[in-house]
């Protein structure tokens, strides 16, 4: 499976970078998040509980950040295990375009592997699912940026 799109956010690079790099933000902005742990600058650990479909389950995941270039990008890579429901891994490239001090777009391109459960639901459901979850994850954190940035 593979996502890419840009979101057009209202706040200056370094903002954007910022919100990007602070867990209690992504902590909010993940759906179904209920723990991300920074346990270093570029790993983090964390839970989530997700519906796919028929299937709920609680994922415990970690994601390791490389190619690391501040303000501008960086390469994410992680895996999450949903016991019996399956897994789920993936990795995305995540860039910052500074278009002027009050607007940045992120590009991202993600791609993602599941496995169990999950993988037998069926691929159009899970691409649907995945576009929704991006969709509520980029709403919230333009929300969040948006706070930071006090628009």
């Amino acid at each position: 499976m593979k996502l890419e799109d840009s979101v057009t956010l209202p706040c200056g690079r370094e903002t954007a970078w910022a919100a990007l790099n602070d867990a209690d933000v992504l902590r909010q902005c993940i759906p179904g998040c209920e723990e991300l742990l920074q346990d270093a600058p570029d790993h983090m650990a964390a839970k989530v509980a997700l519906k796919v479909g028929p299937v709920k389950a609680k994922f415990a995941g970690e994601v390791t950040l490389s190619e690391i270039k501040p303000p501008e990008s960086y390469f994410l890579s992680g895996e999450g295990k949903g016991g019996v429901a399956g897994f789920a891994k993936g990795s995305a490239l995540v860039r910052l375009e500074q278009v002027s001090t009050e607007e940045t777009i992120l590009h991202y391109s993600a791609s993602a592997d599941v496995g169990g459960k999950l993988a037998q639901i069926g691929s159009r459901m899970l691409d649907s699912t995945a576009q929704r979850l991006a969709r509520q994850f980029f709403d919230k954190f333009r929300d969040c940026v948006s706070a930071k940035a006090g628009v």
